[in-house]
């Protein structure tokens, strides 16, 4: 797909005052008291002394797995039923308007199965490598721990993330719409390490890297990948990988589609050319208007979503309006996002706090003045590349709207003058 022109420069960031920022603040204070969607107890607030301080706390504080306060209960991944034909192919989505920074805590990241989570003992776990090699090996799970290892923070990516809004906006919702990616640590040992100990042969341009699950999701790897970035991955966020997300260990291809990083990796095998398996052929290619389909689409373009307001974060109330979002490119790093409130009439520069990591989420802020009025709220990410976001209509001209795949066009959110937020399209 051509790479869309660069971007002008916006205009001047809005800025908020302090004191408006103090009066917003004592309106949510007045608003949380009154019957805002969190009642509070009166008797709790200043300046008496409140309950959880007048008491001891929770003598069961100190316990074998940390869990969220109970008043976080509501922070969950959640599915679509009807996205998937049984509950054995199942999607679990970020809640990405209930998070902030770069790092999705493991309990919440996306994970996406295809024949049911797969319970490996990791004392029965193997990854073989073989093919074009002159060593063929298995590996144990503790043979890989021996090898020197890294930590590296990268995103992961589905291409179907959101894939519905080819045909419109439809799911009014972040996590529903965009909540296909999550940004952690993995550890693990580079996957060059594993070849050169095999040894590679002459010749050899791919890789086949196939899962130990029921639906043996395999998938053809370019050797020149394999040989860059990817990780044989064991840790996730410092802690062994959880069963959704691969235990004991995944891998992990930077920058490509989330179905490529193949989990309960159980063999690599080494040849000259791709093996043109189920999941790249009937599915995850990009069919396009003439009925021809692009395969081999691996890159996840750059992107970025809005994250609060949107439709499950409303605007609470009147003044300082923090705008809040992710951005990601796997094509190396973001260099810029920018934020627009009238549907791309205008732009401007967010501030992105660090850090800013190579196939990384960033975080990025914009704060402005808000008073009731329609807002149509947008960002567009920029990469180290060049490469700028697209809108919609720019991917629609190209591809057309039969492809669920590699949608990283520009979100737009309405804010209502109520504070409501939902899923439009501008024009």
């Amino acid at each position: 797909m051509p790479t869309p022109p660069r971007h002008p420069d916006g205009a001047a960031p809005a800025r908020a005052s302090r004191r408006r920022f103090l009066a917003g603040a004592a309106g949510l204070a007045a608003s949380a008291a009154g019957g805002g969607a969190a009642q509070a107890d009166p008797n709790n607030l200043p300046p008496n002394v409140p309950a959880w301080t007048r008491a001891l706390g929770d003598g069961a504080g100190v316990r074998p797995y940390g869990q969220p306060s109970k008043y976080e209960k509501h922070v969950i991944r959640r599915d679509v039923p009807w996205l998937t034909a049984t509950r054995e192919s199942s999607v679990s989505f970020t809640p990405l308007h209930e998070l902030d920074g770069i790092i999705t805590p493991n309990g919440l990241a996306f994970e996406r199965h295809h024949g049911g989570i797969a319970e490996i003992d990791p004392a029965d776990y193997r990854l073989m490598l073989h093919g074009m090699v002159d060593r063929p090996l298995i590996f144990t799970l503790a043979d890989l721990k021996r090898f020197p290892r890294v930590n590296k923070i990268y995103f992961l990516e589905c291409a179907a993330n959101s894939g519905m809004e080819w045909r419109g906006a439809q799911l009014n919702g972040c996590q529903f719409t965009h909540g296909m990616v999550h940004c952690v640590q993995y550890t693990g040992v580079p996957l060059r390490t594993l070849l050169d100990e095999a040894g590679v042969k002459p010749g050899a341009k791919w890789i086949l890297a196939e899962g130990a699950d029921a639906a043996a999701m395999t998938r053809s790897l370019p050797l020149a990948k394999a040989l860059d970035d990817c990780l044989v991955a064991y840790r996730m966020n410092g802690e062994m990988l959880r069963p959704e997300q691969g235990y004991p260990a995944r891998l992990v291809v930077p920058g490509f589609e989330g179905n490529m990083w193949v989990k309960w990796l159980r063999r690599l095998k080494v040849g000259d050319a791709p093996w043109a398996a189920r999941e790249e052929t009937a599915k995850y290619t990009d069919l396009l208007a003439d009925g021809r389909a692009r395969r081999h689409t691996f890159v996840m373009d750059a992107k970025s979503v809005i994250t609060s307001p949107s439709p499950q974060a409303r605007v609470a109330q009147k003044g300082l309006l923090v705008i809040s979002g992710l951005a990601w490119s796997g094509r190396g790093k973001v260099a810029r996002v920018d934020v627009s409130l009238d549907g791309g009439r205008n732009w401007r520069a967010a501030r992105i706090d660090a850090p800013v990591l190579d196939k990384a989420c960033v975080r990025f802020y914009a704060e402005t003045a808000w008073h009731g009025e329609e807002l149509f709220l947008q960002s567009r990410a920029i990469d180290d590349s060049g490469y700028v976001q697209p809108t919609k209509d720019a991917l629609r001209k190209i591809r057309g709207v039969n492809s669920i795949y590699h949608n990283n066009g520009i979100q737009t959110w309405r804010v209502a003058p109520d504070g409501e937020v939902e899923n439009v399209e501008v024009s």
